[in-house]
């Protein structure tokens, strides 16, 4: 299983969602998106996984919190518990032994992030 973790603001366009992810590796053989949950239903992150033909997994705040993440932004420990929404969302997804194969990035712009994990999503 290879997930896709994105982090991004309010104002994220898809073209800084599809820069993020492109960054760190592109869409080739996803099988999620993975975000925090009160962000899952934002329209750009919905029309980049219609693009990928992926799902998009929405991970709850709490279980982000709980996840080590090989990035640290300030601003997102300080706000969510973890270091990376990005890594952590693409960390919890794909399962317990799961890794990185791409640690987060960032758009262009900052609004976006992403990170890939690959794990057996059990």
């Amino acid at each position: 299983m290879k997930v896709a973790g994105l982090g991004f603001r309010k104002d994220v366009t898809l073209a800084s969602l599809r820069e993020a992810l492109r960054a760190a590796g592109g869409p080739e053989g996803l099988t999620a998106i993975a975000t925090i949950s009160d962000k899952a239903d934002a329209e750009p992150l919905l029309q980049l996984a219609r693009e990928c033909g992926v799902p998009v997994k929405a991970v709850p705040a709490d279980v982000l919190a709980s996840v080590d993440t090989l990035t640290q932004s300030k601003l997102v420990t300080g706000k969510f518990g973890t270091g990376s929404i990005a890594e952590a969302a693409a960390l919890a997804v794909a399962g317990p032994r799961a890794r990185l194969i791409a640690t987060r990035v960032v758009s262009q712009d900052r609004t976006a992030t992403a990170a890939i994990a690959e794990g057996d999503g059990a």
